[in-house]
């Protein structure tokens, strides 16, 4: 039987792991230049753990979890010896990516045994539990589960790999995102392979600060490989320059004043991908916003 969410087919990245294509979004879970290093890279990295000690509590909401390598990845950089206890929440669609991810042996092999179990865990039952913290998966459509979410959840870090804005708008949109930035701890970061301006300038909206990611390794180097957005806290702001970012260029700046700039928008929180691009498209022919043709003629 088919299933709703069409066919998954496994890929081999360069860095020689795991990842999958989906038919129904046109689109694979990760770059093809590894999906471990682009984990790294861009949700380890810049998410700075050593920030947090033994004393603190890490509280982590991974949205669109997939193959489960950003969370997998980020716990198995916390020191073994007196980590921070971590409060975890995940949000994904589709159950089937982690299946398959732990039937393949080189994948499993990529983990500590403590995260292994973890993973097992939240495909057995949709949570985990050990002397190092807990986590609880909810399954479905995230706009609905982001609002079910306890109060608790107010995260230090927000994991965003959802499939690209152009094929998987509902997860992108400005309510959407919103809703992440509101969740997020004052110092708290969102953390997203997209540079979309379309994501950024809601995100900015959002009241949250923008840092353009750097390449992973073997990533071919472009203008800005992802977005780190972080909400303000008594401690000032963001640096500039960190591990894995840096200021956005004037060039990008530019790119949040044209037409790729329109958000997204699901004001009433259920609608298709069609309804959403439809909608941004209306917006974005009555603006009056440069064409973004004529700044990529200008920055080329």
């Amino acid at each position: 039987m088919n299933h709703p969410l069409g066919e998954l087919r496994a890929l081999r990245t360069d860095d020689g792991s795991l990842s999958l294509h989906s038919a129904h979004f046109g689109e694979a879970f990760h770059s093809s230049a590894g999906a471990l290093a682009e984990a790294k890279a861009k949700f380890v990295r810049p998410a700075e753990l050593e920030r947090f000690s033994q004393a603190d509590e890490l509280k982590v909401l991974d949205v669109c979890f997939g193959l489960g390598y950003n969370s997998a990845a980020l716990m198995s950089a916390l020191p073994e010896s007196r980590p921070p206890r971590m409060l975890w929440w995940g949000l994904e669609l589709d159950q089937r990516p982690l299946t398959k991810a732990l039937k393949h042996r080189p994948f499993r092999d990529l983990w500590p045994p403590a995260v292994l179990n973890r993973l097992e865990q939240l495909q057995r039952t949709a949570s985990w539990r050990d002397s190092a913290g807990q986590g609880t998966m909810a399954w479905g459509d995230a706009r609905l589960n982001l609002q079910a979410l306890p109060s608790s959840c107010r995260p230090d870090l927000v994991l965003l790999d959802a499939f690209s804005p152009s094929r998987c708008p509902q997860l992108w949109t400005e309510e959407f995102l919103s809703g992440l930035a509101d969740r997020l701890r004052p110092g708290g970061r969102l953390l997203t392979y997209s540079r979309a301006a379309a994501v950024r300038s809601s995100l900015r909206r959002a009241g949250l600060e923008l840092r353009s990611l750097l390449p992973a390794p073997r990533q071919r180097i472009e203008w800005s490989s992802g977005t780190l957005a972080a909400k303000q806290s008594g401690k000032g702001r963001l640096a500039a320059e960190g591990p894995g970012w840096t200021a956005l260029s004037f060039m990008e700046e530019e790119h949040l004043q044209t037409r790729a700039s329109v958000p997204y928008r699901d004001p009433e929180g259920d609608g298709d991908a069609d309804r959403i691009r439809r909608r941004r498209e209306l917006e974005q022919e009555s603006c009056d916003l440069e064409s973004t043709s004529a700044w990529q003629r200008r920055w080329r």
